[in-house]
Parts: structure tokens; sequence; C-alpha cells
């Protein structure tokens, strides 16, 4: 007999949210490896797309990381020839980061590879489920206080190790 004050783990949504974002987060890096960016890569090339030529400075603001988090970030892109910093046209201390045409081949591949993840995660549910899902989690995300299309694992306000 099942003590009702300790439902089973797959009947409590907190549980299934932390599974499959566990599985996700997994299955996302063993995708992208074969076009050598992680996720959090992609997130930063995605970033780049929308706000091409920022400098550090405002890409970590908006993304909410430290700056040696971000310098190190671009460091890695720019080793893989993704991305170049420049001088920043109006302040000589500061450098903007563009993305390189290899980048722009990458985040069409990568975007591809999210697509292909969506459709195994979601296999099971018609198109009516899957929207009405997104919206139930964009709805979660949003009062929880998740920022729109940034991922919580680069900032340092919502994830803290345990």
């Amino acid at each position: 007999m099942t003590d009702p004050r300790f439902p089973p783990l797959s009947d409590q949504a907190a549980f299934l949210l932390g599974q499959l974002g566990a599985y996700t987060s997994g299955r996302f890096g063993e995708l992208l490896a074969p076009l050598d960016i992680g996720p959090r890569h992609f997130g930063m090339l995605r970033l780049l797309r929308e706000h091409d030529g920022q400098t550090q400075q405002q890409l970590g603001e908006t993304l909410g990381i430290h700056r040696n988090v971000m310098v190190g970030l671009v460091d890695e892109l720019e080793k893989r020839q993704l991305v170049e910093r420049r001088r920043h046209p109006t302040d000589r201390r500061a450098h903007a980061v563009y993305l390189l045409p290899a980048a722009r081949e990458v985040l069409t591949r990568a975007q591809e590879t999210v697509r292909r993840l969506e459709a195994e995660l979601f296999a099971e549910l018609d198109t009516e489920d899957r929207a009405t899902l997104l919206r139930l989690l964009q709805r979660t995300a949003a009062s929880n206080g998740l920022r729109p299309g940034i991922h919580p694992g680069l900032t340092h306000d919502r994830m803290r190790p345990c």
C-alpha cells in the first residue's frame, strides 16, 4: 500500500520536469557534439545571431553571466573560428563580438538538431498536445521569473549547485 504522503515520483510533475530536463540536456549535448559545440555555445551563437556586434559586456548583461565567464565563452568560440572580436566602433576600450560565416552554418545545423530532438522527445504527442504543452511550459517559466530564451544554467541568478 502506498503512503499518500509519499506519492510515486512518476506522479510528481516537478520530478518529471527534472528527469526530462536532465535527459534533454544530455541528449542535446550528444547531438551537438559532431558540430564541436555544446549547449552553452549554441545559446551564445543564437544570442549573437540576434545581437551581432555587441560588446562582451552587453552580451554578458543580456545573459546574466559574469564577465569572466563571458570572456571564456567567447574565447572558446573564437578558437573554433565561429566568432571574432573586433574593436568597438565607438568605444576604443571595448571589443565587439561578431559571428563568422562558419557560425551561421553551425547554427543552421544546430537548429536542425533542435528540431530532431523535439521530434524525438514529443513523438507520442500530436500537434495539439505539443502546442498545449509549449504554452503551459511558457506560462510556468514566466511565472517562475525565468527570462525567455535565456537558459538559467548560464546565469548566476537561478541555478545554484546543491
